[in-house]
């Protein structure tokens, strides 16, 4: 196991906070691990039928185009993932759920950061206002799970948590 000897330097952000540990390998060895700590985070699969859901198009800097997934946002301080998940909801999709429930968690990069992300699923839904994070997210898209599977074949949609929901969902497993 390796264990951490001392922080050689860190960068702080608004949304996550990135180390530079010197450490001890388990053969005696010294190294450094980079890593990053990044608030949890919720994902939804949003239902309006059996078979289609609401996705939400927004541009993403770090790859320089928009992109098409399923809503996600982070947990905020102070607040839980069962709340996080209806506050994100609404603000990317201007809808409400009558029923949301957890799916799964994961860490979608375990080699660097301990980022956490709580998938759910989300059922009867109401349309109560517009999007309101206009900011962030550029249109909604209805789409249906056989043109997200097709989607996802393509290489039209690349996004992680988009596509191990919708891996999720062909397996009956939500």
């Amino acid at each position: 196991m390796e264990t951490k000897r001392r922080t050689l330097g860190s960068l702080h952000a608004p949304s996550f906070n990135a180390h530079l540990d010197e450490i001890q390998r388990q053969d005696g060895q010294i190294g450094q691990r980079i890593w990053i700590d990044h608030p949890a985070a919720i994902a939804i699969i949003p239902f309006l039928t059996d078979s289609t859901i609401l996705m939400v198009k927004q541009y993403r800097y770090a790859i320089g185009k928009e992109t098409l997934e399923i809503p996600a946002g982070k947990v905020d301080p102070g607040e839980t993932p069962d709340e996080a998940v209806y506050r994100e909801l609404l603000e990317e999709t201007g809808y409400d759920a009558d029923h949301i429930e957890q799916v799964r968690s994961y860490y979608p990069a375990i080699g660097y950061s301990n980022e956490i992300i709580h998938l759910y699923k989300a059922r009867g839904l109401h349309q109560q206002s517009g999007i309101v994070d206009t900011a962030e997210i550029s249109s909604l898209e209805v789409v249906t799970l056989e043109s997200l599977r097709s989607r996802v074949r393509s290489g039209q949609i690349m996004d992680g948590k988009t596509m191990l929901a919708l891996g999720l969902v062909l397996e009956n497993k939500v």
